[in-house]
Formats: C-alpha cells, structure tokens, sequence
C-alpha cells in the first residue's frame, strides 16, 4: 500500500455557500451512534450466521462493502432516516458446489428467526430490515481462486425457481474500498470540524428524529475528506431527482468511482461536487457520441462491472447527464452570485429535499444565535465574519437584497438585530 500524505483540508463552514452544503450534508448520512450500531449488528449477525449448522466453519470473511466501506452512507432513496448498509459474507466448504439460488435460500433460512421485523431474499443478497428502519443487506460470496485478495464470485438469482438466467457475478468490493481510501486521503482540519459539529448536533438533540443511542466522547468521525462528502450530496441528489422513478437508477458504486477518481484534497465543497459532476458528464457523452451505453469497472477487478444494470439504454443515461448539469448550473451561479436568495433556497429544496434543507438551515440559525448569545463572532482563517445572509436560513429575503451569501470585514456586532 502506498503512502499518503497529510492534507489539513478546507474547513466548508468558514464559506458561507459551502456552509449550508455542509450542513445538509450532515443532514443525511448515517449518524455516529447509529454507525455504532450497525457495527455491533454486523458482529450479531456474523456470530447468528456462525451458530447455524449450515453456516458453522463455513464463514471465510465477514465485511462491510459499497457505501459502509468507505464511509459514505445517507439515508436511502426517497427517505430522511432510513438507511441500507452492505455485508460481504464469504462461504467455503459445501458452499461452493452450491447453484445461486439454492445458496441465497440457504441464506435466507437461516435468518428465519432472527429478531428483525422482516426479511427478504433479493437477486442477490438477503436483506433484515431493522424496527428503526435501518436495513442490512447479507451478500454470500465464493472466493474466486488466483486472483487478488478477497476477489469473489457472487450470487444472482431472482428466484422463486431456478433459471437460466441464474449466475456467479465477479466482484472485489474490498479491493475497491481500499482503492478508494488511497484516492481520497484524510484531510484533517475538515474531519475534526465535522466532528466536533456532529458532537454539538447530537447533543443538542438535532438529530433525535434519526437516533436513539448517544453518541460515546470517543466516536469516530466517519467522514474523512472533502470527495467523500461530495459523494453523499451527489448521491443524495439523485435520491432526489429519481424519487418517483420505478426503474433503475444510477448505481452508488459508480458514483464512487467517479468521487475517488476526481478526488483532489484542500478542494472546497461546492468545487468538488462540480468537478465530480463533469467528469461523469464528460464520460457519459463520450460513450453517447459512440453510441454504447456507459461501462466502469472496478480500477482493481475489470470483470467486476458497476454499470451492468444500468445505464439499460443511451436514453437513461443521457437523462442522468442532464440531470447532472442541471445541478451543475445551479452550484456555479451560486459561486458566482447569480442566483437571488429565495431562488437559491427554492433550488435547495428541489434538489435536496425540502426536510433535510429546513433542518440544515435550523442548525445554522441555532448556531449563529448561541454565538450571538454568548457574544462570539464566528470568523473565517483570514479574520472575514461569517455573515448568513436572512435567506440562508429562512428563504425570506426579496429579490432586492444582496443575491449571494458573503464573508465580510470583521466589525463588532455585524449581525446584531438580525432576524434570524
């Protein structure tokens, strides 16, 4: 493994746009007590699995894959607190002279009594759906001989009866996490902030719609640089964007791909989401130009392919891209203050969902109030204030006011009397 150097980060709370991203950000991804929570579910499971005699000796490895690899989960699809996390269970033994489907009913049967409200076998995973609304994904997988570290063959099988349609998929999810870590290093100074704004948050009781547990002093922070938190608002994006979609939508996995191959640490916020935006844009109209559909795969297995579901047509993904310069052209009239404040709010909640935004707004306000109340003035590295702009935080302004959040002059005071 190479090694990384350290990059301090750019902090996106002292950018009053990038702020209110932040915020939104830590909005929707999975909060730390529940990241506690689905790791001690990850070990009850593997040790429920371990206690059956179809699965005892069998478990090879036991791990997180996709979004909970690399620290990238939020909330599910059309959703604000329920979240779907990814586990790797690699059999051996009997396991691998097994058909698909027989396997994933193997699966399946022996989660019979586990203390879920339901369980589902998909295509390819059996998925336990939690009373708090987090959903765990079981993939079982064969190790594929010869080949790099943890590289396997999954099931596919839709069931309910064998078909000729039924397979053993090639994938390296762990070797793509690892491969992702290395593209985006840690960028210190952004992940201690988000850390100490998770802390604040969960405190004051922001985020009890999403939680039960508290969050132990000593939690780690999960988000660790600025492409990562990127990715969560991309993914989220599209979250929005296809809520009422029935088909396929555009794979996470695919997106972060693009997030750690675009990656450029000490970049700010809105910046990286941009540039992560264009670089799938570019690839999609290349591919269209030619007429293929998009095709990524795995920078560490190239038969494990992330777009085989989707993109199914030139259409879908044409459709994508336009979506993406949509969202695009909205961040880059921001940046260039182009977009009046109650536009700029009504674009937030388009695409990011109206209850994420609202609650995003509330812990500015709150923050900017407990810093007003205890005679604090919150700075920038460089000495600037950090005013919101009214609109930042209630979308009340008129079109005549200043159209973009700015960092002033330090003066005493500057927001005094402000209503927020």
């Amino acid at each position: 493994m190479n090694t990384q150097f350290a990059f301090t980060g750019l902090n996106p709370f002292d950018d009053p746009l990038d702020r209110i991203f932040a915020e939104i950000a830590l909005s929707i991804q999975l909060p730390p007590s529940l990241h506690d929570k689905a790791k001690g579910r990850e070990k009850a499971v593997r040790t429920h699995l371990e206690g059956t005699a179809a699965f005892q000796d069998q478990i090879e490895h036991f791990y997180p894959q996709g979004s909970m690899a690399i620290d990238a989960t939020i909330s599910t699809r059309g959703t604000d607190d329920e979240y779907d996390l990814d586990l790797v269970s690699q059999l051996g033994g009997r396991f691998r002279s097994m058909k698909p489907l027989d396997i994933l009913k193997e699966l399946e049967k022996a989660f019979a009594d586990y203390p879920v409200q339901r369980i589902r076998r998909q295509t390819r995973c059996v998925t336990l759906y939690y009373a708090d609304k987090m959903h765990l994904d079981v993939t079982p997988a064969l190790r594929n001989s010869g080949t790099a570290e943890r590289e396997s063959f999954i099931t596919h099988a839709k069931g309910p009866q064998p078909s000729a349609d039924d397979s053993f998929v090639d994938m390296n999810a762990y070797g793509f996490a690892e491969w992702y870590r290395e593209r985006t290093p840690l960028e210190a100074r952004m992940a201690e902030e988000f850390h100490r704004r998770w802390r604040n948050l969960e405190r004051s009781g922001f985020r009890a719609e999403a939680e039960v547990d508290d969050v132990p002093d000593q939690a780690d922070f999960v988000v660790k640089n600025v492409a990562t938190l990127a990715l969560q608002l991309i993914k989220r994006f599209r979250n929005i964007v296809y809520a009422g979609y029935s088909g396929r939508i555009p794979p996470s996995v695919m997106l972060s791909f693009y997030a750690g191959r675009a990656a450029q640490p000490n970049t700010a916020l809105s910046v990286m989401v941009i540039r992560i935006s264009k670089w799938i844009i570019a690839d999609i109209e290349n591919a269209t130009l030619y007429g293929k559909r998009l095709h990524v795969t795995n920078p560490v297995c190239e038969d494990d392919v992330f777009t085989d579901r989707w993109p199914e047509s030139v259409d879908q993904q044409n459709e994508f891209a336009r979506h993406l310069r949509a969202l695009v052209d909205g961040l880059e009239k921001m940046r260039q203050g182009e977009m009046f404040p109650d536009d700029m709010m009504e674009w937030l909640r388009g695409n990011f969902g109206d209850r994420v935004v609202t609650r995003a707004t509330e812990n500015i306000a709150a923050e900017v109030g407990d810093a007003i109340q205890n005679s604090q003035q919150l700075y920038t590295r460089r000495g600037g204030l950090i005013i919101p702009k009214p609109a930042i935080i209630t979308g009340s302004v008129t079109a005549a006011t200043v159209t973009a959040p700015t960092v002033a002059a330090a003066k005493p005071h500057t927001f005094f009397g402000k209503k927020i």
